[in-house]
């Protein structure tokens, strides 16, 4: 079967599939007055999700990132879990989570399938953490992150969210915390979204400025990797741990797309900053509809654009990145 491919020449083989887009913390970016749902259409069935698996795994994808909101409130995550281990083709399975039922459950989950997890840290200060996500479980969340080591996963990630006047200095705490932890920091640039116009404004920090203490500290950037995303890792001989910065607007950071998403109601969304999304969901009904989905994937690809536009200002359709999995 023919892989995904755009007009430019790249290729797919990474999935971020949301279930749910609801969420319990109420991170300050994202969902500052909490999740309140808006009666449409509700996420996508057991069924639907594994069905929507086949049919990436058939045209090339490899890794599937289960995202959310926050994707453990579904009481079936480990079964969805499951259902990706058991998806031919498929040899990576990642989430991205706010830990707050990670230490719980990192064994059981690893069991399932998973190897990787991103846990949302935004703060190691316990206070300024509670600030920003609305929650006061940080020492859970570490707790988690530390469970999620000593299983043995084989990849664990702290996202951080760089957002001036609150995390901005923080860096030094953040060193400290993998001289001897083998996590990879991904300090990620706050993107503009419809709802969050104002707090874009006031707390947008480039991530050059992290860029530039770290190169001055020594950090050396790691060669790009064959199926490496937009991220930029820096490696250090004195650390165990590495760091990578997401810069969604630096130049060409679009280049190296290598990832597609699907909504928890079954929408593709071809990237997280332009169409309100291609219906997927009336194809999801049945087993025997696979090759009409696959056929609508491939003519999907031919609408992707090259960029996106946060550059000018256009946020897209996206009203915040709990909607479609960040």
């Amino acid at each position: 079967m023919r892989e995904l491919q755009d007009r430019f020449g790249r290729s797919f083989p990474y999935l971020r599939l949301s279930i749910t887009d609801a969420c319990n913390f109420k991170c300050e970016y994202c969902l500052p007055n909490g999740y309140h749902p808006d009666g449409k259409p509700r996420f996508m069935t057991l069924d639907e999700i594994r069905r929507v698996l086949h049919a990436f795994s058939t045209v090339g994808m490899r890794k599937v990132r289960i995202t959310g909101g926050e994707p453990t409130l579904r009481k079936d995550f480990e079964e969805v879990l499951q259902l990706a281990a058991n998806t031919p083709g498929v040899d990576t399975i990642a989430t991205t989570t706010n830990g707050y039922r990670l230490a719980e459950h990192a064994r059981a989950w690893h069991q399932a399938g998973l190897s990787q997890v991103n846990v949302s840290v935004d703060s190691l200060d316990p206070a300024n953490f509670q600030r920003i996500t609305g929650d006061s479980r940080f020492d859970l969340v570490m707790k988690g992150i530390d469970a999620a080591l000593n299983e043995g996963y084989r990849k664990v990630k702290i996202n951080v969210v760089l957002l001036k006047g609150l995390n901005g200095g923080e860096l030094p705490l953040f060193l400290d915390y993998i001289k001897h932890q083998p996590v990879d920091l991904r300090f990620i640039e706050l993107m503009e979204t419809g709802l969050h116009h104002d707090y874009f404004q006031a707390h947008h920090l480039p991530g050059t400025v992290i860029q530039a203490q770290l190169e001055r500290q020594g950090w050396q950037l790691d060669p790009r990797g064959p199926d490496d995303g937009p991220a930029l890792n820096y490696s250090h001989p004195d650390y165990a741990g590495r760091i990578g910065l997401i810069m969604p607007y630096a130049k060409d950071f679009c280049a190296s797309c290598n990832r597609l998403r699907v909504s928890a109601i079954g929408k593709l969304h071809l990237c997280l900053f332009t169409e309100a999304g291609i219906e997927l969901r009336d194809l999801l009904g049945s087993d025997d509809q696979q090759e009409e989905l696959i056929a609508r994937l491939h003519a999907a690809l031919g609408q992707k654009h090259q960029t996106h536009y946060l550059h000018e200002g256009d946020a897209g359709a996206t009203p915040h990145l709990a909607s479609i999995g960040g």
